[in-house]
C-alpha cells in the first residue's frame, strides 16, 4: 500500500473548544470540514498518519523528523491544560524514511530536535482525527528553507517508505494560508494576502499541485502564509498519483486564511506520468532563471560577473569601460543581495561609498555577499547558475523620526553613540510597518529600543533586478 489520502488543513488554536470558548463558532465552516476529515480518515483506517508541521522543529537546510516512540502535547500556553494529546510514533516508517533520504541525498533525519512536545499545528489535526479513529501511529516532520523541489522529493520519499513497508498512510499537510487578509486583523492587510489565498484554493479545487510548486516566493512571503511548503511535501507524497481533488472549505473571518482540501487517489494503483511533477518543476525553474538572467540590467550583470569570476577563478574583475556613465562616474553605497529559490543566500553592502566608482562598489560588495556574509557558507561554483541578484543603490542617509519613515519607500538605519548600528532596506517582503522595520534593524545592530539611546536615519534606494 501507499498514500491512501492526503488532506491540507489549517491550525487555528481557537478551533479547539477549550481554547476557543465559543469563538470557534466564528469559523464553523472550517470546523465542519475538519469533522469531515476526521470521519474520512476513520473510514480509511490507516496504519500511519504523517503530519508536516510549520511549527515543528525547522531548519534552513534540513528536514527534522521527530524521533522516539511517543510524544505528548497540550494547549497549556492557551490556558487550556486539559486539551492534551498524545501519539505513538511509527518508528519503523521513520527509520525507513531516513534510509531513503540518505540514499537520495535529501537532507533529512531525526537529529537536532529542539522541542519534543507536540506542537499546535500537529495537535489540531490529531484532535479531529482521534475523535473518530485512534488505531494509527504518527510521523511528524518539520519544514525547511530548502527549495520547493526538495520538499517535493521528501514527499516522494515518504511515499516510497510507505510502499516499501506496505503501510496504509494518510498524509496531513498542516498549514494556514495568508495571515494578512484584513486591515483590522492581528497581522494587518496586504493585497497579496487575498491573491495568495485565491490562487491556493483554486489549486486545491483543481488538484493543480504543480502550480503549488511553482508559486512565486515574493507573493507567498508578502502574504505571510505558513502552509505552502507543507503543501509541497504533500504534492510529492502524491507523486505520479491520479487524484480526485476537493476544496472542502475556505474562510478567513479573523484575518487569517483557513483552507481544507482533500486529495483521494483514484483508479488502480500505478504510475500516472502526467503527475510526475518534479521534472516539470525543474523545467519551469530553469526557464524562470533563464528569463530572469536575460532581463538583468548592467548593474546586476556586473554583480554577477564579479562574483562568478571570483568564485570560479579567484580573480577580481576590472569594470568594463563601456558601462553606463552612472556606474563609472558616480560614487554611492550599495547592497548586493543573493537568493536561491526565493531564499536569501547572502547580502552585504555599504551605507556610504568606499570605492572610486559605483561600478567598483558593486563588484566588491557582490564578492562580499557571496563569500563573507557570516550567516552563510561561501557560495560554491555549482551554485552560481541558481543565484538571483538584486543591487540596491543608496542615497545619502538623512536624520529622521518614526513619523518620517515609510517601509515601502525608505530604508532605515538605527544607530547608537557607541557604534552599534543596524540597517534594513526598504520594500522587503513581509515588512509592512514602521514598527516592524525599526525593530528588525535594531535587532540586527543588537540595540534595545526600550533602553538604548538611539537615532534614526532614512535613505532611499534604486533597486536593480
Amino acid at each position: 500500500m501507499s498514500i491512501v489520502a492526503a488532506f491540507a488543513v489549517p491550525h487555528p488554536p481557537l478551533i479547539i473548544p477549550q481554547v476557543g470558548r465559543g469563538r470557534e463558532k466564528g469559523i464553523q465552516a472550517t470546523v465542519d470540514a475538519y469533522e469531515e476529515v476526521g470521519r474520512r480518515v476513520a473510514a480509511l483506517a490507516p496504519d500511519t498518519v504523517v503530519v508536516s508541521s510549520p511549527h515543528a522543529t525547522m531548519y534552513r537546510d534540513y528536514f527534522q523528523i521527530s524521533p522516539g516512540r511517543t510524544a505528548r502535547g497540550s494547549f497549556a500556553q492557551y490556558e487550556a491544560r486539559d486539551a492534551a494529546y498524545s501519539a505513538r510514533y511509527d518508528v519503523e516508517l521513520v527509520g525507513t524514511l531516513c534510509d531513503i533520504c540518505e540514499r537520495e541525498g535529501i537532507a533529512a533525519g531525526t537529529d537536532y530536535e529542539r522541542e519534543p512536545r507536540l506542537d499546535h499545528a500537529t495537535m489540531i489535526p490529531l484532535h479531529f482525527i482521534q475523535k473518530y479513529y485512534t488505531g494509527f501511529e504518527l510521523v511528524r516532520i518539520g519544514l525547511s528553507g530548502l527549495s520547493a523541489g526538495e520538499h517535493y522529493r521528501l514527499g516522494r520519499a515518504i511515499q516510497e517508505a510507505a510502499r516499501t513497508l506496505g503501510r496504509r498512510v494518510v498524509y496531513i499537510a498542516s498549514g494556514d494560508l495568508s495571515h494578512k487578509l484584513v486591515a483590522d486583523g492581528p497581522y494587518g492587510y496586504v493585497p497579496e494576502g487575498p491573491m495568495f489565498d485565491q490562487r491556493i484554493t483554486d489549486d486545491f479545487a483543481r488538484g493543480d499541485l504543480l502550480d503549488i510548486l511553482c508559486m512565486d516566493h515574493a507573493l507567498s512571503e508578502r502574504a505571510a502564509e505558513c502552509g505552502l511548503r507543507s503543501f509541497q511535501i504533500m504534492a510529492g507524497a502524491l507523486d505520479r498519483t491520479a487524484v480526485q481533488a476537493e476544496l472542502l472549505s475556505y474562510e478567513g473571518p479573523f484575518g487569517v486564511g483557513y483552507g481544507i482540501a482533500a486529495f483521494t487517489p483514484v483508479g488502480e494503483e500505478g504510475v500516472d506520468e502526467d503527475r510526475a511533477l518534479l521534472g516539470q518543476w525543474e523545467a519551469w525553474r530553469a526557464n524562470d532563471l533563464a528569463q530572469r538572467r536575460a532581463g538583468e540590467d548592467p548593474y546586476v550583470q556586473l554583480a554577477r560577473a564579479s562574483l562568478e569570476a571570483y568564485v570560479r577563478k579567484g580573480k577580481r574583475i576590472t569594470p568594463p569601460s563601456d558601462l553606463p556613465e552612472d556606474l563609472l562616474r558616480t560614487r554611492a553605497g550599495c547592497f548586493v543581495s543573493l537568493k536561491v529559490d526565493g531564499q536569501l543566500r547572502g547580502c552585504i553592502g555599504t551605507i556610504l561609498p568606499t570605492q572610486r566608482s559605483l561600478a567598483q562598489e558593486i563588484c566588491a560588495n557582490a564578492i562580499s555577499a557571496g563569500t563573507r556574509d557570516p550567516r552563510f557558507s561561501a557560495v560554491e561554483a555549482d551554485e552560481l547558475d541558481d543565484l538571483v541578484y538584486d543591487v540596491d543603490v543608496l542615497t545619502t542617509p538623512e536624520p529622521t523620526t518614526r513619523e518620517g519613515l515609510d517601509p515601502a519607500r525608505y530604508g532605515v538605519i538605527v544607530s547608537c553613540p557607541d557604534g552599534r548600528r543596524g540597517l534594513l532596506l526598504p520594500d522587503l517582503d513581509g515588512v509592512d510597518t514602521v514598527s516592524e522595520q525599526v525593530r528588525i534593524a535594531a535587532q540586527k545592530g543588537r540595540i534595545d529600543l526600550d533602553f538604548d539611546n538611539y537615532r534614526l536615519e532614512r535613505f532611499e534606494v534604486v533597486r536593480h533586478l
